[in-house]
């Protein structure tokens, strides 16, 4: 049990022949999220394939050595049934609890338990129709206990579903029950629509497994030994709380199903693509990258869970009014930007998936700074269901939200897609019988790479040969070039936009941002550069540029970007269906280089640099020619680069001091006050 009284959860995993770092994934997996019990199967049919002695030889002690360890024993039967068929009674009922004892002698000091496989009611796994009555199981699985118990293991009779209380009381009469030590029950509700009809919850579930234990005996326990959510509709959240629910259940151990997803390559018990939910089911996805309930437990645990979930409870800013919607506000720019609206009156419903590291934090200041005006769901756009839902009463959709790093767009390109482009036409197509403002963040990655536009190093820095195109920057009739998936998504999700206006009389709009930078900003080496370089100088870290340091960009404060939002979605029927570049134009444009020494000057220190290869589709110069937007709302950007970057610099200073360390007194005049009161 935890502090707080709840069950600890222990996780699956199921490992192939041969996948050993698949296993050294799991076990670092589980020591990020703090979970020190694992369930994971031993099979018969794969023991005795050549190699299979020698991988659970590795598998069992490399496992054994960081987890409590549970192995259920999967079981082919050496002899083959009646049917002709592998799922068919064996015809030597004793030969279960025989390889049983193998698999002790070999290795029982690493497990104090041993599970039983399986539940007889599913014809993947058991024939029921050749044994009417249970009988035959009952014997395999009741001498299979019973020589566990003799070897001094505890016996877990596992797979049990609600419909199984008969087979207990089968069980029970034949005298069997007093060989088991623990009862396994499974359950996975919300998951598949036939539960939504019979799950009564944990509770009741529980109780009617000890009902029918309770006549024949008294101190068997009750594990969940598989309890799980699939996030294949991309609701996070859900999962997360579902995972709660579990450890809160009457139960005396439970596990997570599963650790990490099933690859959709790898064929599972019903075959190849039996149902997308079979692989959504991990903390992990497939990848190895941690879905929502795996950041928190790594961040803080269950309490981190329990407290992010909070954040997204019912608030007044959807009760009986029309907020504006943010998608991604919860990110950098997009919790200034509810910050700005609700500051002015304006009711904010918050949507954002909480998929980066940090954000929570955003989310929390936002609900403490304007109780009555924030709101809040936590949800991705790529979920139809929870888009229809959050635009059913918005006044408006300001649209943040996306997968915002070219590397994981190379990484995962159909991620990348699903995220930018599938996640914008859902929320296109949930407002198309309710047309309403909508403004959309694109990037200035949609002009490409620029390889074409001949540059010249001048001062540590390029520039555009042609003195045109160095004095204003790229405008908008520059022709798209679209590179990189994620140059590809946002594109295409910019144009889908622009054509909904055209196409449908939707009012929207779209904004190609440059580099924006300031407070609240969780930058990373992926994206968030300046942020990012200004954390990892304070903490004395090394600053990787990928490059010579030289390419330029033109770098724009939050409060610049967020009062160009404001304009353009107040003033839509002015705009609709055009697209304006955002950023801090010629006279912001900074080398990286240029910010590493304004960084030295402001911690009055040097700042480590380290150089790697040019990184895929980079522009060696962008900077944006912002005129387009002045003309229309007479937008211009207001903060000089460096007295905004000494203002982040002064915020992180303040309220992210656990995060970047000790950190050297900042130079430069009078200190800035950051923007916003401390978070803490």
């Amino acid at each position: 049990m935890t502090a707080n009284g709840k069950c600890a959860p222990g996780v699956v995993e199921w490992f192939r022949p041969g996948c050993h770092s698949h296993a050294e994934a799991a076990l670092e997996q589980m020591r990020m999220i703090g979970v020190d019990r694992l369930r994971t199967h031993l099979s018969w049919a794969e023991f005795h394939v050549e190699g299979g002695r020698d991988w659970y030889d590795w598998l069992l002690p490399k496992l054994a050595a960081e987890t409590d360890l549970l192995p259920c024993i999967h079981y082919t039967p050496p002899s083959i049934a009646e049917n002709g068929r592998t799922n068919g009674p064996p015809t030597d009922l004793r030969a279960f609890a025989d390889f049983i004892d193998s698999v002790i002698d070999r290795y029982g000091r690493h497990f104090e338990a041993v599970e039983l496989w399986n539940e007889p009611n599913n014809l993947l796994d058991w024939d029921w129709r050749l044994d009417p009555d249970w009988g035959k199981f009952c014997m395999m699985a009741g001498a299979a206990a019973n020589w566990v118990r003799q070897r001094g293991k505890r016996a877990v009779l596992g797979g049990l579903c609600p419909s199984d209380a008969n087979l207990l009381r089968h069980m029970g009469e034949r005298g069997l029950l007093q060989y088991i030590d623990v009862i396994g029950v499974h359950g996975f509700p919300g998951t598949w629509e036939s539960e939504e009809g019979t799950w009564a919850g944990w509770g009741s579930l529980i109780a009617e497994t000890r009902e029918a234990v309770e006549p024949f005996t008294d101190n068997a326990e009750i594990w969940i030994t598989e309890a799980g959510y699939s996030t294949w509709r991309r609701d996070e959240a859900e999962q997360a709380r579902r995972f709660l629910e579990i450890t809160a259940a009457p139960a005396d151990r439970v596990y997570w199903y599963a650790l990490q997803d099933l690859p959709i390559d790898v064929a599972s018990q019903e075959g190849y693509h039996f149902d997308e939910r079979h692989y959504h089911l991990g903390l992990f996805d497939s990848s190895g990258h941690p879905k929502l309930t795996a950041r928190l437990l790594a961040h803080g645990g269950q309490v981190c869970i329990e407290q992010t979930l909070d954040l997204a409870r019912p608030g007044p800013a959807i009760v009986g009014r029309k907020p504006v919607l943010v998608t991604g506000g919860a990110g950098f720019i997009g919790c200034n930007l509810a910050d700005s609206l609700a500051a002015d009156g304006r009711d904010v419903l918050v949507f954002d998936g909480l998929m980066r590291v940090g954000v929570e934090q955003n989310l929390a200041w936002l609900r403490r700074r304007h109780p009555a005006r924030i709101s809040a769901t936590i949800g991705d756009v790529r979920d139809r269901i929870a888009v229809d839902d959050v635009t059913r009463d918005a006044s408006g959709v300001i649209h943040l939200a996306a997968q915002v790093a070219v590397t994981s767009s190379l990484a995962d390109p159909m991620d990348d897609f699903r995220s930018n482009l599938c996640g914008t036409l859902n929320l296109l197509e949930a407002i198309r019988p309710n047309p309403m403002p909508f403004v959309f963040a694109s990037t200035n990655k949609v002009y490409g790479d620029l390889a074409e536009v001949p540059l010249v190093l001048l001062d540590r820095a390029y520039r555009p040969a042609d003195d045109a195109l160095n004095a204003t920057g790229v405008g908008e009739d520059r022709s798209l070039s679209l590179v990189t998936p994620y140059g590809c998504s946002k594109g295409a999700a910019d144009q889908y936009v622009l054509d909904y206006s055209r196409s449908f009389g939707l009012p929207t709009a779209v904004l190609r941002m440059s580099c924006v930078y300031g407070e609240r900003q969780f930058g990373t080496e992926d994206q968030g550069w300046v942020a990012h370089f200004a954390i990892n100088a304070l903490a004395g870290r090394p600053v990787t540029i990928f490059g010579d340091g030289f390419q330029v960009r033109d770098i724009l404060h939050v409060d610049d970007a967020v009062r160009a939002y404001r304009r353009v979605f107040d003033n839509i029927g002015a705009v609709s269906g055009r697209a304006f570049n955002l950023g801090g134009g010629p006279a912001n444009a900074v080398s990286l280089a240029e910010l590493v020494a304004c960084l030295e000057h402001l911690i009055d220190g040097p700042v480590d640099t380290r150089t790697e290869p040019w990184r895929q589709g980079d522009q060696k110069y962008f900077v944006s020619d912002t005129r387009r937007l002045n003309a229309a709302l007479g937008w211009v950007p207001a903060i000089e680069w460096k007295s905004g970057v000494r203002r982040l610099v002064n915020w992180l200073r303040v309220e992210r001091a656990d995060d970047v360390g000790p950190m050297p007194n900042c130079r430069a005049g009078s200190p800035i006050p950051p923007t916003f009161p401390s978070a803490r």
